[in-house]
């Protein structure tokens, strides 16, 4: 696992049989929605490439086939993601419905598409029913952050996280969890999880008297923006050669593939969200989550391309 030579010499399925491993499911406890491609941001790590003109969106009877799904088969966790979630029009619908079958329901965010009167009853359901907020907020410097997101997002996202922490988000004994998500904005890998979360409690708190409850930090994934940035700057081999000599054997235990499905905004089911980026199915084949009887078990195979390489990277993607 040497070398700058392009990733296709090393795929992520053959490294795993060169080292005796294999990446199979211990259960299937979360659900993980994709309500749709429409963003009010078009981020330049973006993998799925959402944006203000993306015309993929869930609708209304999916919404509530999912509600339906989610009823039968009591998952712990439910995972609302996107585009940014809070442009669909069925999103109040989805959250109260899923709110009612599982303990933990989270929305992830931009932060920005939070912003507004628009979107206030949209905040106060979330308060209101305990939901998690996984916000997107890449790095304390305002160039950087703009840099990835977009001119201006960086005063934005203060101006929103200060708003969640008015209704109790990320306050300690509140029940309202608020975690942020950082991304590295070029070609790198993150660093160290605990020392970088504890300096982003420390500047937003003494900045901003902004709190939060945990930090994720996650390597980019080499697929759809990113991917197109990566190959237009000249970065793309070095890129996943970082990844693959990165590449932490131990980290599959954790990944999120190996204990949740995806479903994407026409209701196609995934291994997770970035197997549905290049439409690769659930366990390799095409099902609907009207056709789903049954969830995949205990053993079952995942779907795996050289993306995952991004999951086992140094303390993986969980």
């Amino acid at each position: 696992m040497t070398g700058n030579f392009p990733p296709e010499n090393l795929p992520f399925g053959q490294n795993l049989k060169n080292n005796g491993l294999s990446l199979t499911r211990l259960g299937c406890n979360t659900l993980q929605i994709n309500v749709g491609l429409l963003c009010n941001l078009a981020c330049r790590h973006c993998h799925l490439e959402a944006g203000p003109a993306r015309l993929e969106i869930m609708s209304r009877q999916t919404v509530a086939q999912l509600i339906e799904f989610s009823q039968k088969f009591k998952f712990d966790t439910i995972d609302v993601t996107g585009g940014a979630p809070e442009m669909n029009p069925h999103i109040t619908q989805l959250l109260e419905g899923l709110s009612t079958v599982a303990s933990r329901v989270i929305l992830r965010s931009n932060l920005v598409a939070m912003n507004g009167t628009e979107r206030a009853r949209l905040v106060e359901l979330c308060r209101d029913k305990k939901i998690v907020v996984v916000a997107s907020f890449p790095a304390l410097n305002e160039a950087q952050a703009d840099s990835q997101r977009g001119k201006g997002i960086f005063q934005t996202s203060i101006a929103v996280l200060k708003k969640l922490n008015s209704l109790g988000y990320g306050k300690a004994g509140s029940g309202l969890e608020l975690d942020l998500v950082s991304n590295p904005t070029g070609a790198f890998i993150p660093s160290g999880q605990d020392q970088l979360e504890q300096r982003f409690r420390q500047v937003l708190k003494n900045k901003w008297n902004i709190e939060f409850n945990r930090l994720l930090c996650f390597a980019n994934v080499p697929l759809g923006r990113f991917r197109k940035w990566l190959q237009d700057s000249g970065n793309y081999v070095s890129y996943m050669d970082k990844l693959i000599q990165a590449f932490n054997p131990g980290a599959l235990a954790g990944v999120m593939c190996r204990n949740q499905i995806s479903v994407g905004w026409n209701g196609y089911v995934y291994d997770c969200d970035f197997n549905q980026a290049i439409e690769l199915g659930l366990g390799g084949k095409k099902t609907h989550i009207s056709d789903l009887k049954t969830l995949p078990g205990v053993g079952t195979a995942i779907a795996v391309s050289d993306h995952c390489y991004s999951c086992t990277a140094g303390s993986g993607f969980t």
